[in-house]
């Protein structure tokens, strides 16, 4: 007697043009909340490596298929990448990506809907030695509304802040 053939699941995403920055990746089907989506694939080098790469590149130019996985390894999906490389980044993300093994992995934080582009927070690095202008270089066109305006990481507040002298409660009439 022969098995019932199983139909190839439909891939739960598709690439194409993205209103927020070139192409994307969308939901071609619904995603479960806690689904993992795909893996971020590519070369594996040193952070050496990566810089000595992308060393010439045009101080303006935000475009990068770079992913830092720790101290020593990062992952440049621009050699033998995968569709990972196309998720945008967003201010209101529906995935997240994680860490395993020194894998990473993106993850539905939501159940995303068909039609609906995946995004994730990219949280880039910010070093001391940035241009004055990097924000702007990185600036973020997600169009959340709780948007930040950048795709790094929300600027540290200096400690030595001064405080605002603090009002006292108000009283209701007695």
């Amino acid at each position: 007697m022969k098995k019932p053939s199983r139909r190839p699941r439909t891939p739960c995403y598709e690439v194409r043009h993205s209103p927020i920055h070139g192409h994307g990746v969308f939901a071609a089907r619904r995603i479960r909340k806690g689904t993992t989506v795909i893996e971020y694939l590519g070369e594996r080098v040193t952070h050496a490596e990566a810089d000595a790469r992308y060393e010439g590149k045009d101080p303006g130019d935000n475009h990068t298929f770079l992913f830092t996985v720790d101290a020593k390894t990062v992952i440049d999906a621009g050699m033998n990448g995968n569709e990972a490389r196309y998720i945008n980044h967003g201010c209101d993300p529906n995935c997240e990506s994680t860490i395993l093994n020194g894998r990473i992995f993106i993850e539905a934080i939501r159940t995303i809907q068909p039609g609906e582009e995946l995004a994730y927070d990219y949280q880039i690095q910010r070093d001391r030695d940035d241009e004055p202008d990097v924000d702007e270089v990185y600036a973020c066109r997600c169009g959340a509304a709780s948007c930040r305006g950048s795709m790094l990481e929300a600027a540290r507040k200096p400690r030595n802040a001064a405080k605002k002298p603090r009002k006292a409660a108000r009283r209701g009439p007695s």
